[in-house]
């Protein structure tokens, strides 16, 4: 069931909002892998996965509008092995990450059992523009949305 948010004629172009927001709330929430997401810069940021036990060739990053996909998958390498207890996970995993516009994706790297991926977050600059109000039929203004002259007889004037 999803509840509209965003349906006050006030909120123009913000249904992409909305559907990123579906989407976050639709993602895993089971907690595997364990993450932090930490502030490493004014414009930088890192996301930490701790994903002991996967190589490199097991995990794959993929961006898909707007949001960032971690997978893992772990070979089953368990053959000929008796576990007394097996306490480290070796399940596949996907997390997704919901990107707001213009974070871009810089670099990940695995490091002792932890994947760290840096994100960064241009500053916005700030934009003012002034739009100039004309009078309909002044200055080459077109009232009517641009629509100029009369049909007479199904011919345009």
């Amino acid at each position: 069931m999803t509840t509209r948010m965003f349906t006050s004629p006030l909120f123009l172009g913000f249904d992409h909002l909305e559907q990123m927001l579906e989407r976050a709330s639709k993602t895993a929430s089971d907690g595997y892998p364990p993450y932090n997401i930490e502030q490493i810069s004014q414009v930088g940021l890192r996301i930490t996965l701790a994903v002991a036990g996967f190589t490199m060739d097991d995990l794959q990053i993929t961006e898909e509008d707007n949001q960032l996909v971690i997978r893992g998958r772990q070979t089953d390498d368990s053959q000929g092995r008796v576990f007394l207890h097996r306490g480290i996970a070796a399940r596949q995993f996907q997390r997704a990450f919901v990107l707001a516009e213009g974070i871009e994706v810089k670099g990940a790297w695995l490091d002792s059992g932890l994947l760290h991926i840096d994100l960064a977050r241009p500053q916005p600059e700030v934009r003012v523009r002034t739009i100039p109000i004309t009078r309909p039929g002044v200055n080459g203004s077109k009232p009517n949305g641009g629509v100029r002259g009369s049909i007479v007889e199904g011919k345009p004037e």
